[in-house]
């Protein structure tokens, strides 16, 4: 309970270039008020953007965080309120574009994604995202099953833990599950995959940059998809067959798959970003983003459709 008296003396810092969907505050008591019972001295208040604020897609997102906080999968739900909600604070920072290419860092995401899919969550399982505004034949045209899918696994959903050491399994969580759903697994690596052109930290118009370049190579593909399966089965890293073989049936569809996928995710956010030029008073070139997002989509069609 930090209200009466102490309330006056919260300290707020704005965390908003963190995020393109809501705004973030960190939360924190100064050093010379006490505690009271086991109650944090840092939370992070997270207030919803415009996108987020039908009741429908807010009981969701709660019960879907809640949820995940049980499972330790995601950070502890402190409290919600009409336009957000208080949640833990884990001492972290957000990974980095270039760092998604990390070995290391591709092969633990690859694990986190594999144990998110595998949940089975109170949800409709509907994959209704892209139905919304793709054609369904092109969609069904492509294998892929339907599973409790992030939708935005991108470096700024990323956080990587402090004080682990180097070789921890489990040095990264993923965090904001406002987009999660059942989904098709493609649309969420392949998404994925084409995060790794976007880098949102620059400081100038339009805050992003873009380079179509940076889509992960057919090895750095391999290695991803490989310990995602690698953990499906139940196995461990250490059990992978040599990196270098060629792919076998399973990883070649999956190749396929997930790069089909790549395309709608392009569509997908190139309309969000056109959504939110609209209505968002984040600042941040959204119309720019979206002529990005198509330029892209049609570059990569010629090589994925």
């Amino acid at each position: 309970d930090w209200g009466g008296e102490r309330e006056r003396e919260l300290r707020l810092v704005s965390l908003s270039q963190w995020g393109l969907s809501n705004l973030l505050y960190l939360c924190s008591l100064p050093e010379a008020v006490l505690s009271v019972g086991e109650e944090p001295r840092q939370v992070l208040l997270r207030v919803y953007g415009a996108i987020l604020q039908g009741v429908d897609s807010l009981v969701l997102e709660s019960v879907m965080f809640a949820v995940l906080a049980e499972r330790a999968l995601g950070p502890r739900l402190y409290g919600v309120f009409p336009h957000g909600r208080l949640e833990q604070y884990i001492p972290s920072r957000r990974l980095l574009t270039h760092e998604l290419g990390l070995p290391d860092i591709s092969a633990e995401i690859a694990v986190k994604m594999s144990r998110f899919h595998a949940m089975v969550m109170p949800f409709n399982k509907e994959p209704k995202w892209l139905f919304e505004t793709m054609d369904r034949s092109l969609l069904l045209s492509t294998r892929s099953p339907v599973v409790f899918c992030h939708n935005d696994c991108q470096e700024g959903n990323i956080l990587l833990l402090e004080n682990r050491e180097p070789s921890s399994p489990d040095k990264l969580m993923l965090i904001d599950f406002e987009y999660s759903s059942y989904n098709y697994r493609g649309f969420d690596m392949g998404n994925h995959f084409c995060e790794w052109m976007y880098d949102y930290t620059y400081d100038q118009w339009p805050f992003f940059t873009a380079s179509i370049q940076k889509y992960p190579t057919r090895e750095q593909q391999l290695h991803f998809l490989r310990h995602y399966l690698c953990e499906a089965s139940g196995r461990t890293g250490q059990q992978l067959t040599d990196q270098h073989q060629p792919p076998g049936s399973d990883e070649q569809d999956m190749l396929i798959e997930v790069n089909r996928f790549a395309l709608a995710s392009h569509y997908l956010w190139g309309l969000w970003a056109i959504l939110q030029a609209k209505i968002s008073t984040i600042q941040f070139g959204y119309m720019d983003y979206a002529v990005t997002r198509f330029e892209a989509y049609f570059e990569q069609k010629k090589l994925f459709a």
